[in-house]
């Protein structure tokens, strides 16, 4: 009798191993394997597009904002290109505004040199007129003083009136020039005068 439990449990052995080997699959394994597969379907299926999605908006997001740096980046390089040109621009408009207000500058100096030689040249001419008008006079009154002088002290040398107008005239032309001739030789403080501080009169002259 004790022999049967032995064999019985000799029996039993091989099955109990073979429950055990986790090589051969069993119903917890297939249950494993099924849930898996359900939980690969359902994040095939929902959780992967949108996890796909959300990626995708997030690079088109940092896609965005790269552009959006490249294009601020390209306005920056324009913006300080173009002012860099108004700045070349508006210093070579002002060298030229004052290249021209210089020479505007010039152009009115040389005018108004130009319009006071031609004043100082018209007071000269005028006051040259006026002198030369003012020393006719002069000489027409002193020629018209000294004859009458010159006749009456030649009268009075000669001892005899010199009436005749054609004397009188010759007489203070001949004294006249010998003043002019000898004022022109630079002897104007002794000229006319003899050794008795009388005028010359050509008396002779007739």
């Amino acid at each position: 009798m004790p022999a049967m439990p032995a064999i019985a449990s000799a029996a039993a052995l091989p099955k109990v191993a073979a429950e055990s080997n986790f090589l051969v699959p069993n119903a917890t394994f297939i249950a494993e394997a099924i849930i898996f597969l359900i939980i690969l379907g359902v994040l095939g299926k929902w959780v992967v597009p949108w996890v796909n999605a959300q990626l995708a908006a997030r690079q088109e997001a940092i896609r965005q904002q790269f552009q959006e740096a490249e294009d601020a980046r390209t306005r920056l390089e324009a913006a300080e290109a173009e002012y860099r040109e108004q700045i070349a621009a508006a210093r070579a408009d002002a060298a030229r505004q004052r290249d021209e207000a210089r020479e505007q500058g010039q152009q009115i100096l040389a005018d108004l040199r130009a319009q006071a030689q031609a004043e100082a040249d018209r007071i000269t001419k005028a006051a040259q007129q006026q002198i030369e008008a003012e020393r006719t006079r002069t000489v027409a009154a002193l020629r018209t003083e000294i004859g009458t002088l010159a006749v009456e002290l030649a009268s009075r040398i000669v001892g005899e009136s010199l009436t005749d107008e054609s004397r009188q005239h010759r007489v203070v032309d001949s004294f006249l020039s010998e003043l002019e001739t000898r004022g022109n030789a630079g002897s104007s403080g002794a000229a006319g005068r003899n050794a008795g501080g009388e005028p010359k009169i050509p008396v002779g002259a007739e």
